[in-house]
């Protein structure tokens, strides 16, 4: 029988520490190794802002969740469910449900395409916001165009009474 993908469902802030845990257990147990294939939880880059730096972090695309690659079997099923942290499987009750290649091929090409990192919190067009960082930092105005690709945010503030557009990195914002 083929490996598959299925979707593992852990507690809450859990994903590290169950991945960790099944690879550790799947050092000392050769035979789990013949159903149990790769264990993946999808991140991305994003830029935040911590003590006035910017830094990269990774954030989860599914929090709660994490992807592995297996045959499923009694042993197998056994295996995970009995790991700590995982709560159970996607799918019906009794039978988890297998992603489609097609699902998982996305999922995995959706991690390689964020190379340039994008802006943990998302910003709308005509939302208030408040410079944090540079020349304008406590100024706040209008959000008028985003390109959270390359983490840019054009903002109307007001300045001597004017509306004028100023190009800012996303850091450089924060919702009010």
């Amino acid at each position: 029988m083929a490996k598959k993908w299925y979707v593992i469902h852990t507690q809450t802030g859990k994903e590290d520490s169950v991945k960790k845990g099944l690879e550790n257990t799947l050092e000392r147990d050769p035979e789990c190794k013949k159903f149990i294939g790769k264990i993946f939880i999808p991140t991305e880059k994003v830029a935040e802002i911590r003590s006035g730096e910017k830094k990269i972090t990774r954030r989860k695309f599914y929090p709660g969740y994490l992807l592995v690659e297996m045959e499923i079997n009694d042993k197998s099923w056994y295996f995970i469910k009995n790991t700590f942290g995982v709560t159970g499987f996607v799918g019906t009750r009794t039978k988890p449900v297998a992603l489609d290649e097609k699902e998982v091929d996305e999922i995995i090409n959706q991690t390689k395409e964020h190379v340039k990192p994008v802006p943990k919190v998302l910003f709308q067009d005509g939302e208030v916001v408040r410079v944090k960082e540079g020349p304008f930092k406590n100024f706040s105005g209008t959000i008028e165009e985003t390109n959270l690709e390359k983490g840019k945010i054009k903002v109307m503030i007001s300045i001597f009474g004017r509306a004028t557009p100023v190009d800012l990195e996303a850091w450089q914002v924060e919702k009010m």
